[in-house]
């Protein structure tokens, strides 16, 4: 603490994180003015990566280059849009709008059969599981038998049952309860 001081009232210090600030404020992607008495940080310096073809060599850059184009394509994207080239176009819209990160694609091309059979085997196993649960469940209630359902439609129509546009109207031509074949 006594020697931060002393340098700081020598003004050895001070000029030195003046210069820095400084250069933090006018950094860019591809130039990082470091000045020479300044060396509380290393800043690790990324060379400009070329735009031609970035979708090829995209999974094979470091995090860190993937910032330093992000950084360099958001310079490059400043400018008027029609003075910029094909590839630089492309790249911008590859970074902000291609397959990766959370829009990398769940399934891979190729495994759309693999996902047919699976889909389809899932649905032939509930087939077969609802053909045994009917094989061994109770036989439908006696109410449901065709019998029942006619002998329910005369009882509806002695009791004037909905008169107006159901079994007891004039001129109803529907099945009313009768459901069974």
């Amino acid at each position: 603490m006594q020697a931060f001081r002393l340098a700081r009232a020598s003004g050895g210090l001070r000029p030195a994180l003046v210069a820095q600030r400084r250069c933090l404020a006018t950094a860019t992607a591809n130039h990082v003015d470091v000045p020479a008495g300044a060396s509380a940080q290393s800043s690790t310096r990324v060379a400009p990566i070329p735009l031609s073809n970035v979708e090829a060599h995209w999974e094979r850059l470091s995090n860190d280059e993937k910032v330093a184009l992000h950084e360099q394509l958001e310079l490059v994207q400043q400018k008027d849009w029609k003075e910029l080239s094909l590839d630089e176009k492309k790249a911008a819209y590859f970074v902000a709008f291609g397959p990766h990160g959370p829009r990398t694609p769940t399934s891979q091309p190729g495994e759309g059969l693999k996902v047919f059979l699976s889909v389809a085997g899932l649905v032939g196993v509930t087939v077969i599981l609802h053909q045994v649960i009917r094989a061994f469940g109770k036989p439908p209630p006696k109410s449901m038998s065709k019998e029942w359902q006619e002998a329910s439609n005369e009882r509806a129509i002695e009791q004037k049952l909905n008169p107006i546009s159901g079994i007891a109207s004039e001129g109803y031509s529907g099945k009313g309860f009768v459901q069974s074949k």
